[in-house]
């Protein structure tokens, strides 16, 4: 299983919100390069990365800053306002190592099938889920869409990572929802990463018993709740 250390850029500044509120805002840094150094340092081998301005607004705000993240050595991982294939190409060509399509997954199906089919692996969906139903718009628009079934139609239209995230749970540092995971897992041929929550190496330790393949890292992180190299060797089988 690998493990994605997360960076959430709002106005420049590394902060995190709590259960996608961006009036629960928490800055951690206003250099998000030396977050993603330390990252680098501890043995991380991927970055997730997040530009809530443009979640929020519909195209990318941080891109600059992205980019200096995506040089560092990193395989690099972004979302966040992602809504047309420019986006996609700019990202990509400035070092993104993928690409991840949020709102636009469910406004324009067709156009991720098309994203899916030309850019490969290079391609994954965030599915947001508030108490099980996707949400869009920087997280601010619940959908009648249930996330789980969501992921299915995804893994037939030909994306082969989906980024689950579980917005009660995000940034609340009250563990993961295992059960929705364990779900999740059982969907063929579709890469599963685990977002929101994430907070204590049984997390880890159950999420790759599950097979799921991969965990993202964030507040647990910052706060010294997770030590992202212990949280390397638990996901290698290693501690």
């Amino acid at each position: 299983m690998i493990i994605l250390p997360a960076i959430d850029l709002r106005g420049g500044r590394v902060v995190r919100l709590t259960k996608g509120d961006y009036g629960r805002e928490k800055v951690y840094n206003d250099d998000p390069a030396s977050v993603a150094r330390g990252f680098l340092d501890d043995g991380a081998q991927w970055l997730h990365v997040v530009d809530l301005d443009g979640a929020r607004e519909g195209s990318p705000r941080n891109a600059a800053i992205i980019e200096k993240l995506a040089s560092l050595g990193l395989n690099t991982e972004v979302g966040g306002g992602i809504r047309d294939e420019a986006a996609i190409a700019a990202y990509l060509e400035r070092g993104a190592a993928r690409v991840i399509l949020g709102t636009v997954a469910v406004r324009d199906f067709p156009f991720v099938e098309r994203m899916a089919a030309k850019y490969g692996e290079r391609i994954a969906v965030g599915v947001d889920a508030r108490d099980g139903f996707v949400a869009v718009s920087g997280w601010e628009e619940v959908t009648k869409l249930p996330g789980v079934e969501f992921c299915r139609r995804l893994r037939d239209a030909g994306v082969r990572t989906v980024i689950y995230t579980d917005i009660g749970r995000d940034g609340c540092l009250a563990g993961a929802n295992l059960p929705l995971y364990q779900e999740l897992s059982a969907i063929d041929a579709l890469n599963v990463i685990a977002s929101g929550g994430v907070s204590f190496e049984r997390d880890i330790e159950v999420l790759r018993d599950m097979r799921i393949h991969g965990a993202i890292v964030g507040k647990a992180l910052y706060e010294g709740k997770l030590n992202l190299k212990r949280c390397l060797a638990l996901a290698e089988g290693e501690a």
